[in-house]
């Protein structure tokens, strides 16, 4: 849900002499702040709320709009703060990061995710005393992941936390029941612990464990969308179950088409190009992973909604990295 999805940058085309220009302070570089807030990343946002409010077997409305509106600044501001919480070691290993390369101030970055949580517990409350129930420890699992717990063991589950809360969110904003959301959000966290635990070694030369474990996570998440648990029972508005099942067979191959390759090379050769490969296409499979969550509950629509971001991201992804 926050900085934890870091990593390698797209190269930039720009020349020499723009590369290495002086940062005016007065001009506000886009650039770098779509690299800084790595915009292509927010097209894995919108999905959470949604695939919340089909698990809960709630209609999406005007409340889930301002869940999603919500957990976007929340989610842009666990980059932001994840940047200047890292500033020192990015200038070690990340130089051309938008901090130490002087694009955009340590200051600004650190405004930017105090006004952006703000903004992000405004919206919850304006969609609701449940959302913001919620909002509220997204919000401090976001903080305390980016200045606390990145380093520890503690990180990646933090992580996975975040995004299950985000999910969460927009069930409890659009007035479905929370604990039918509960096994979603347990999947869609799994995921993310494993893409976060792999980006812990996507600096250095690691070792073939982590992405063999998000591998073999992946194989079970893929397992898990066809077979419920105890007490997941399909949503009751289920009018047409064969198109859902032929839906969530698709969303759930794509999702493991995504990452099964990139785990696997990563395994390997656990070298930074590959893992960063990796945890890129980690952060992509979300999307598909989200509309298939969706699909599962019956909310065929929704799922196919969420399914028209990925090209979206795809394209932005090319000028910016969603790591």
């Amino acid at each position: 849900m926050s900085g934890g999805e870091v990593g390698h940058q797209v190269g930039d085309p720009a020349s020499t002499t723009e590369q290495h220009r002086t940062p005016d302070p007065r001009t506000p570089d886009l650039r770098a702040w779509a690299e800084l807030l790595r915009v292509p990343a927010l097209f894995t946002v919108p999905g959470d709320a949604l695939a919340g409010a089909a698990a809960a077997s709630a209609r999406p409305d005007r409340r889930t709009v301002l869940a999603i509106a919500s957990s976007l600044c929340l989610y842009e501001a666990g980059m932001a703060l994840n940047d200047w919480a890292d500033r020192a070691e990015d200038a070690a290993e990340r130089p051309h990061r938008p901090l130490p390369s002087g694009r955009v101030r340590p200051a600004a970055a650190l405004g930017a995710a105090c006004a952006l949580t703000a903004a992000g517990l405004a919206l919850a409350a304006r969609a609701g005393r449940p959302a913001l129930t919620v909002a509220a420890p997204l919000a401090a699992t976001v903080w305390s992941y980016d200045l606390v717990l990145k380093g520890t063991p503690a990180g990646p589950f933090a992580m996975a936390a975040a995004r299950g809360l985000d999910l969460l969110l927009g069930a409890a904003a659009t007035g479905g029941r929370i604990g039918r959301a509960l096994p979603s959000a347990a999947l869609l966290s799994t995921h993310t612990l494993a893409v976060t635990t792999v980006s812990r070694q996507e600096t250095r030369d690691g070792t073939p464990a982590a992405p063999l474990a998000a591998l073999a996570t992946t194989g079970a998440l893929t397992w898990l969308l066809h077979h419920r648990p105890p007490g997941d029972r399909p949503s009751p508005r289920r009018r047409r179950p064969g198109l859902a099942a032929a839906t969530t067979t698709a969303l759930t191959a794509a999702y493991a088409a995504t990452v099964a390759r990139p785990y696997l090379h990563a395994a390997l050769n656990p070298s930074p190009p590959l893992t960063q490969r990796a945890v890129g296409a980690g952060v992509r499979a979300t999307i598909p992973l989200q509309c298939a969550l969706a699909a599962r509950s019956g909310a065929v629509a929704t799922a196919l909604l969420t399914a028209a971001l990925a090209p979206v991201a795809q394209r932005f992804a090319k000028r910016v990295s969603v790591t």
